[in-house]
């Protein structure tokens, strides 16, 4: 098995507040956040990371959370050096932080470039200040403008902006406002993206009443679609869009099977090898995270993925990518013969939910793009 593209995962737990439809690992801490100690563990954890690596070259770098901006620049360039000094890293590596409004005051977005940071993922969820209440958000819209203007005096010629629909009490009207209102401030990506009611959360426990129904839904996405598209903006993947050919390399490589090291609580990665692929992750709570590496220890345990879950394990990511996936990556990235995908396939494409065109390249129907959930739920009853 050829080696897929190598990526590293850095995570960061603490949040000012727990909003009610996260079910991310994070914490609320506030100041008393002991963010010293836990770089500390992060460059622990690289140094047993290391030899996971054997020698291969980290294509793209995630800095996720909780909130990474609430950690200082000087935090995060002590970090980012501990990784260049350990690991071949790509010239042209992508180098992504997570920043909500209102939280990039631990230090200015000029201090991340500076720290190696070249591309910022921002949380604005949405431009009305009522919706944004409603999600728990501690930002107004006027934060996100503001802090967009801040990232584009420092330098930043690729940014992401995190935006939700299906809110509550949402119409096509306001959502299309939200749609406009990120186009406005020019980013190169727009994640834009479902809510949805997730186990363990307040929103899960205590449903808003007013959520739009699965037409409204429909014709919101449609309406939102359309905005981004007439904006040069390409849907690449279910959420995601981008102009300029401006992907987020980090995610492709998840969704395209490749590989990945993860650090921080609750950090989860992958490997493949001539033995198969296999999966480790790291202690969730922050405080135990820290000790077990504050203790002489070896990288998590990998769990190898048996062959029988390989070929949903892979789907559940490929499949939401627009453009599909050949068949010979399938291949690659599994090492299961192209008749395990053919055989499993059969049936979603009796149901007309994904389609092999002639050059072996697989992809979604339209109809399957539209009820992805449907499609990859044909994966999962083949184990």
């Amino acid at each position: 098995m050829n080696s897929p593209p190598l990526s590293l995962y850095v995570h960061l737990p603490w949040c000012v507040r727990k909003c009610p439809y996260c079910d991310f690992n994070s914490h609320t801490a506030g100041d008393s956040a002991p963010t010293n100690r836990y770089i500390d563990a992060l460059v622990t954890d690289l140094d047993r990371e290391c030899p996971r690596a054997s020698g291969r070259t980290v294509e793209s770098i995630f800095l996720g959370g909780g909130t990474p901006s609430l950690f200082a620049p000087e935090q995060i360039e002590r970090l980012l050096t501990a990784v260049w000094a350990r690991f071949t890293v790509a010239a042209d590596v992508e180098v992504t932080m997570e920043a909500n409004p209102g939280t990039v005051e631990s230090g200015s977005p000029a201090g991340y470039r500076d720290a190696g940071v070249n591309r910022l993922s921002i949380g604005a969820q949405s431009f009305d200040d009522r919706a944004l209440a409603r999600l728990g958000r501690i930002h107004s819209s006027a934060d996100i403008h503001r802090t967009v203007d801040a990232v584009k005096a420092a330098g930043f010629d690729n940014f992401n902006l995190d935006l939700m629909h299906a809110l509550p009490g949402q119409t096509v009207a306001t959502a299309e406002s939200d749609v406009r209102a990120a186009i406005g401030l020019e980013p190169t990506h727009i994640s834009w993206y479902q809510l949805t009611l997730e186990p363990n959360t307040v929103f899960h426990a205590r449903p808003p009443e007013d959520l739009p129904d699965e037409g409204l839904v429909g014709d919101i996405q449609e309406a939102g679609g359309s905005l981004l598209q007439g904006a040069g903006f390409e849907q690449y993947e279910v959420s995601a869009w981008a102009r300029g050919g401006r992907h987020c390399r980090h995610n492709l490589n998840y969704w395209q099977f490749g590989d990945y090291l993860a650090i921080g609580a609750g950090a989860h990665g992958k490997l493949s090898d001539a033995h198969g692929v296999a999966r480790y992750s790291k202690p969730a709570n922050p405080l135990q995270y820290m000790l077990s590496m504050e203790q002489p220890s070896e990288g998590g345990h990998l769990e190898p993925i048996a062959s029988d879950e390989l070929l949903f394990e892979f789907m559940l990511n490929a499949l939401r990518l627009a453009e599909g996936f050949p068949e010979a990556v399938f291949v690659e990235r599994t090492g299961l013969p192209a008749t395990v995908l053919q055989e499993g396939a059969s049936e979603a494409v009796g149901k007309g939910l994904i389609r092999r065109d002639a050059d072996a390249n697989w992809r979604p129907t339209e109809l399957g793009w539209r009820f992805l959930n449907d499609l990859q739920a044909e994966f999962l009853r083949n184990f």
